[in-house]
């Protein structure tokens, strides 16, 4: 029951009421309406600028390119360099640094602009919408909630049900297996689909055109935003079969050619004007004509892989598009199709068959991938591309990902509205970021962002609509200057003319080299005018600093795997309580294995036939699992593909027993051993500790899912016998090896 001052607070009724309902009048609240079209924003994940065909990619993408075709295409675009800014900032049309979302959705260091969660000075785009009468629907790919909140006891306050979804399904994490992801639905976990063909792309479609039609058919008279953030094109790249043939030979010439090829593809069609030249190739990215033989035909595997997985992803967008023209909602909904940054460098020079490799500071080698090849794209393979092969996908770009130069920032817009934009298609030139996206929706809608959300005073929207440039080509661009930064590395346009410095971690900020050019007659930001116009370049790098104090940027912070040791201070608890069946979604919430010994324990009771796990921590790309397996105790240590497998040499007896596996540090590596009753009864040495870094990997307790750590069993290998918890114990942290400086560089990406 509302207690009194609750009750005092509803509005007054208009009606009246009497002692008898003869002699009362009712009165019906009016439920929001607009008049505003459907929107459907589908979000890419790591695709460049240059990797769609009607960009100039070579990867066939017909029914992005018919949505291109019939609508608008941007060709001066921007978006902060890394996902969780860009989601932040396209979902609240407010600078990422502003909101909190200044790195990624995973690090919360203690300072305003590095919440790693929304602001709640920052209502989202459903929050806004529902004023109007919406329904909204996020599928996908989440990213935008900190680890502290990541459990499947909440809080909730920053999942997508409660910023505004009205549904969600999708994984919460920056990436996830293409074949066997951890699924939620609203606020619960979900099993994959039982199905031989299932790929995570195709589900997400599937989902979403669930979430619509139950919506028309509910409420016909309101419109509905949908916003569907495909995992796709972020590794691991995978995708079914028929899709990988489709490219076998055809990347056979190199990165440094197609970097050709894509860019005289980009002057035919508009992308970049005539003359455009090729920014210099990346330093750290060989010459195609000097690599091996056998480079050759891995880096070219793992290019076919990325291709087939985006030809694969298009095919899942022409299906949604189907779907709303079948049911005739496609001319008055209007489709927003973007990427969140640039493609990625992450594979670095060779590209990786396993790329938990990379961000662990693990060894890596051709020889392993090449006896793996045929696995490149399927789901025994978390592969990822070399960079050159981002380089190209970013043409005539420099950089990637991460970086402020415009391999990192210049993305794809492609606006698809048949009865608002009409017949004037084609492509737009005006300089536009992620934050005019948001206040772009809320025109078409008839929308007013709030002053206050929730009783919280609101941030003014930084961004500006794009609505004036739909009927224009030629209209003057509505903002010229934005600001950026990515974990050190900056940037600012102002006007025609950017300034950018590419930062090295662990470095002075000070000594850093700022770059000039005029993106007007230099897209490609090749030649650098820093010497000719050291004027400008100054008061560009002072505007730089007045956007920075503006927008909350500040503390510049670089730290990359450095960024997880400065974390919520609950990770220094040592000792966890799992029970069976239950799960801990990250290093936050749950133990922190990384660079340290540990212990874990369980009393059980195995009858003849039981079996299972007793405790898994991770998945089929890394991790360990600690099973009972044809009466033996046994563990599966998995260091991203190389495993350490340890099986007790009797059978566990017929009663109740103490049983622990522990993993302890050792003059050289480390070692695992298993107990049974205090007995050592195997062990054996490893090459080392868990590296550091990792945290968006579960811990699950009685089971593993959604895929097996170790090939001797499939998942969920649930335990059948006895056991009631399972007792976690962690030692003080060691000191991270010099080789784990990338471990978390962009492991939650």
């Amino acid at each position: 029951m509302r207690d009194r001052d609750e009750l005092s607070a509803e509005p007054e009724f208009p009606g009246q009421v009497r002692d008898t309902v003869a002699q009362s009048t009712p009165w019906w609240p009016s439920p929001p309406r607009s008049s505003g079209p459907n929107v459907l924003v589908i979000l890419l994940d790591d695709v460049g600028f240059a990797q769609l065909g009607c960009y100039g990619a070579s990867v066939g993408t017909p029914n992005i390119d018919a949505l291109a075709r019939d609508g608008l295409r941007y060709t001066n675009f921007h978006v902060p360099a890394l996902c969780s800014p860009t989601r932040a900032s396209l979902l609240t049309g407010r600078n990422h640094h502003s909101v909190g979302m200044g790195f990624l959705g995973a690090f919360d260091t203690g300072y305003p602009s590095y919440r790693a969660a929304i602001s709640p000075a920052a209502a989202t785009l459903p929050e806004m919408l529902r004023a109007g009468g919406y329904g909204s629907y996020a599928t996908g790919k989440w990213h935008l909630t900190p680890p502290a909140g990541m459990s499947p006891a909440g809080p909730f306050d920053q999942w997508p049900t409660q910023r505004g979804f009205d549904r969600y399904y999708g994984f919460l994490w920056g990436e996830d297996d293409q074949y066997r992801p951890e699924l939620w639905y609203d606020q619960h976990r979900v099993e994959v689909p039982d199905d031989p063909d299932y790929h995570l792309s195709r589900d997400v479609v599937d989902r979403t055109a669930e979430f619509i039609a139950d919506h028309v058919t509910n409420r016909p008279d309101d419109p509905f935003l949908a916003y569907v953030a495909f995992a796709a094109c972020h590794a691991p790249h995978q995708a079914p079969r028929e899709y990988l043939d489709r490219y076998v030979g055809r990347f056979d010439h190199g990165w440094d050619e197609e970097r050709e090829r894509v860019l005289a593809r980009q002057i035919e069609l508009g992308v970049v004007p005539p003359g455009t030249q090729l920014s210099p190739r990346d330093p750290e990215v060989p010459a195609w004509d000097t690599l091996e033989p056998d480079e050759r035909r891995l880096y070219a595997r793992l290019q076919e892989a990325f291709a087939g997985f985006m030809e694969h992803t298009d095919a899942q967008v022409g299906r949604l598009v189907e779907f709303l023209r079948t049911h005739r909602l496609l001319d008055d909904t209007v489709i927003l199709l973007l990427s969140d940054n640039g493609a990625s460098g992450e594979g670095g020079r060779d590209g990786t068959i396993n790329e938990y490799r990379y961000f662990l500071g693990l060894e890596d080698s051709i020889d392993d991938a090449l006896a793996q090849i045929d696995d490149i794209g399927g789901p025994q393979a978390h592969n990822q591309y070399p960079a050159g092969w981002a380089l190209a996908g970013n043409t005539p770009l420099q950089y990637y990902k991460r970086f402020t130069h415009g391999g990192g920032v210049r993305a794809p817009l492609i606006v698809h509205w048949p009865s608002g934009t009409g017949d004037r298609p084609g492509t737009r030139p005006q300089f536009h970021h992620a934050i005019d996206v948001l206040p772009t929706i809320l025109e078409l809608a008839g929308v007013e962002a709030p002053r206050t959300h929730r009783g919280v005073d609101q941030l003014p929207v930084h961004g500006t609509s794009m609505r004036y440039s739909f009927a224009d080509a030629g209209a003057p661009p509505a903002r010229t200057r934005q600001y950026f930064e990515t974990a050190g590395n900056r940037a600012i346009v102002d006007g025609p003319w950017k300034a950018v410095a590419a930062h090295r971690p662990g470095t002075a900020f000070d000594a850093d080299r700022w770059e000039l050019y005029d993106i007007a007659r230099d897209v490609a930001e090749a030649n650098d005018l820093s010497a000719e116009e050291p004027e400008r370049l100054q008061q560009l790098q002072n505007a730089w600093w007045e956007e920075a104090r503006r927008y909350g940027v500040l503390p510049l912070d670089d730290r990359m795997g450095d960024r997880v040791r400065a974390l919520d201070p609950a990770m220094d608890r040592r000792r966890y309580v799992m029970l069976p069946g239950s799960r801990m979604l990250n290093h936050v919430v749950g133990p922190s294995f990384s660079e340290r010994g540990f212990r874990v324990t369980a009393e059980i009771h195995c009858l003849p036939g039981d079996e299972g796990v007793i405790l898994a921590y991770g998945r089929r790309a890394f991790g360990f699992s600690f099973f009972v397996q044809e009466g033996r105790l046994r563990v599966d240590y998995n260091l991203a593909g190389r495993h350490t497998e340890l099986t007790a040499a009797a059978p566990l007896p017929d009663r109740r027993v103490s049983v622990s596996m522990r993993v302890a540090p050792a003059a050289s590596g480390a070692t695992i051993a298993l107990d049974v009753d205090d007995e050592r009864v195997a062990e054996a040495p490893v090459e080392r500790l868990i590296p550091g870094g990792i945290g968006t990997l579960s811990i699950q307790c009685g089971h593993n899912a959604p895929s097996a750590v170790s090939a001797a069993y499939e998942a969920p290998f649930t335990f059948t016998g006895a056991m009631d918890r399972v007792v976690v114990e962690l030692d003080e942290r060691r000191l991270p090896s010099a080789s784990s400086q990338t471990e978390t560089e962009l492991a939650f990406q």
